[in-house]
């Protein structure tokens, strides 16, 4: 349930908020503990989109499992939050709260007002199923009223809302209030349909307040079709539920609709039980049907007590019925009234009086099915439109299946794919290593040196900063293949390599130059800081390579610094090299550093 108003900025405590909302009708549990977590994030941060949202479903939470008038107070509250974060879609909802709020309370024209004053508001910057509920909620203020006709047409408008989209559970209450609608116009086998429908999608969710409404509407449903015994399972599992904000809630128990259904059953007992929890219940709230439903329940149970008399007297102490119009009292419960005042004249052997609520019966009667014609035009139409509903579901069953298939398919591909690309990347990466990697001793090779020291070069002399560029070549390398063998000699390169590499920092490049030739690329590294460096590595390396039979093995060196070598990679090697020769004819094992005056400096 989203909605075109949404503040800017989503923090975490919002997510979480919105969350709750989107679970309020698919997983009653979660929604409120989601709320109630999002609220104390959002009052910490002082969120106030995040408290709007929080109170918002909170509110609509409160609507169901306690009193209108504490689910009010915190709509109130949200409708505050909206305001100062300029949220209008919530503070759009928080209104239609408050109008089901109401209309909980009993005040059922006072409702319609509020909802149909938002309307046009509501249908413009709403989306979906929040247009849903807003229309939902107007239906059943016009169900209330005994409306039926315009009751229809809002439920009509409520389902193509959530037609084709995913309504969160929004279509379950949908069919629930469908089949109470059909049950106030007699129509109880058309109704039940639509019930059992609502309680198998009912069976996805978790949602115990949404599942007990259900199951009241087709205990009603049940007894008016003389199967009374039937609804015993349904009236024994609403009794298994807490009224607690995670059962069926405080309101609306209908314990006088359970005893009559438990009275026709056959179980007495039973239903003198389920009468005494009733009027513990309309202690708390006393809507007109609720009331006249209890009196007609305890005036069975005292006709089938035999005691007739106290029947009669318990029909005319019930005050909704003495009045000449009450607001919210249905036709279909005047008609039990009437119905069950005429057993109870019948019974005193009252003749008379039985024909008189007889007649007032038949007329209630013939009002309910002009009702019931007025309506069948929509009734036709949502029918209609359900049958589209549960074909494009089915469809679209298909096409998720479908789609599910070739989503493994081509993950399976991908995943083959994936290795494939995995197997290529490594193998180029192989190459890469062969273009630019010496096999024997792991440095790079003379071609990477050609890549890189023109850019290294190029960033020194922007960044106005030595480089330093040492060759090196193992002295005598000759002697060592003739007297040990190449074997020998190649060790002896790969070990020299393993060297540069230990003593090296990650921003220099050391390669192999060609033969026994090295070289080293030594970045923001003075010529004197660099020699200081190799004359360090020729000792360690004359430790390291000290053969008795042989004597120690040496190398011998030339830097070459760009501060002091002017013009491009080409001279500042040569400088080097240049160097390095010098360093050979005075003896080898030593490193020098090239002068700019053609003089190398030991």
């Amino acid at each position: 349930m989203e909605s075109h108003a949404a503040p800017p900025a989503r923090s975490a405590a919002l997510r979480l908020a919105r969350q709750a909302w989107r679970l309020l009708y698919g997983d009653s549990q979660r929604c409120i503990t989601s709320a109630d977590a999002a609220l104390a994030m959002a009052r910490k941060r002082g969120d106030h989109a995040a408290q709007g949202w929080s109170l918002l479903t909170r509110g609509f939470h409160l609507i169901w499992y306690d009193t209108p008038g504490e689910a009010a107070s915190v709509l109130d509250e949200a409708q505050r939050c909206f305001d100062r974060c300029g949220d209008h879609a919530g503070r759009l909802l928080a209104q239609v709260g408050l109008a089901r709020a109401i209309w909980r309370g009993g005040e059922f024209r006072r409702s319609l007002d509020l909802a149909l004053s938002v309307r046009d508001e509501g249908l413009r910057l709403l989306k979906r199923d929040e247009r849903g509920m807003l229309l939902n909620t107007i239906a059943g203020c016009y169900s209330e009223l005994g409306q039926s006709q315009q009751a229809f047409a809002y439920m009509f408008q409520a389902l193509r809302e959530v037609s084709g989209a995913r309504s969160n559970g929004f279509d379950v209450m949908l069919f629930c209030n469908l089949g109470h609608e059909l049950i106030q116009l007699g129509d109880y086998l058309h109704a039940l349909s639509y019930l059992e429908e609502g309680l198998q999608r009912c069976d996805a969710l978790h949602n115990p307040r949404l599942d007990s409404v259900l199951r009241i509407n087709r205990v009603i449903c049940l007894y008016n079709l003389g199967r009374s015994a039937e609804a015993l399972a349904d009236i024994r599992r609403l009794l298994q539920l807490p009224t607690d904000p995670f059962g069926r809630g405080r309101m609306n128990a209908h314990f006088e609709d359970m005893a009559i259904a438990a009275l026709r059953a056959g179980d007495t007992p039973f239903a003198n039980a389920l009468l005494e929890r009733a009027q513990a219940a309309l202690q708390m709230r006393g809507v007109p049907d609720e009331h006249v439903t209890s009196h007609v329940a305890r005036a069975e149970l005292l006709l089938a007590a035999a005691e007739p008399q106290a029947a009669l007297a318990c029909l005319h102490a019930c005050a909704p019925m003495r009045q000449p119009a009450v607001e919210g009292l249905s036709l279909r419960v005047r008609c039990e009234y009437y119905q069950t005042l005429a057993d109870v004249h019948e019974r005193l052997g009252r003749t008379p009086d039985a024909l008189r609520a007889l007649r007032r019966w038949q007329t209630l009667h013939v009002e309910r099915a002009l009702l019931a014609s007025g309506a069948r035009y929509q009734a036709a139409a949502l029918h209609t439109e359900l049958l589209r509903m549960k074909h494009a579901l089915l469809d679209s069953d298909a096409r998720r299946r479908t789609t599910e298939r070739a989503k493994a398919e081509l993950q399976a591909a991908n995943e083959q794919l994936k290795n494939k690309v995995a197997e290529v990347e490594a193998l180029q990466q192989a190459l890469r290593a062969q273009a630019t990697r010496d096999f024997l001793t792991g440095l790079f090779n003379r071609r990477h040196l050609d890549d890189v020291l023109p850019s290294m070069l190029a960033m020194a002399r922007r960044d106005r900063q030595p480089l330093t560029v040492v060759i090196i070549d193992l002295d005598h390398f000759k002697t060592v293949n003739d007297a040990l063998g190449h074997m020998a000699g190649d060790r002896m390169l790969a070990a020299f390599g393993a060297l540069l590499v230990e003593h090296s920092r990650k921003s220099d490049v050391a390669c192999r130059y060609g033969g026994e030739e090295f070289c080293l690329l030594m970045p923001r590294t003075a010529a004197a800081s660099a020699r200081r460096k190799c004359a360090a590595l020729l000792r360690l390396w004359s430790q390291q390579q000290r053969v008795p039979a042989h004597g120690e093995y040496t190398f011998s060196a030339g830097i070459a610094d760009s501060l002091l070598v002017g013009g491009g990679a080409p001279q500042l090697l040569q400088a080097a090299d240049q160097a390095l020769l010098k360093a050979k004819r005075m003896g080898r094992n030593r490193v020098l550093v090239h002068d700019v005056s053609s003089r190398a400096a030991a």
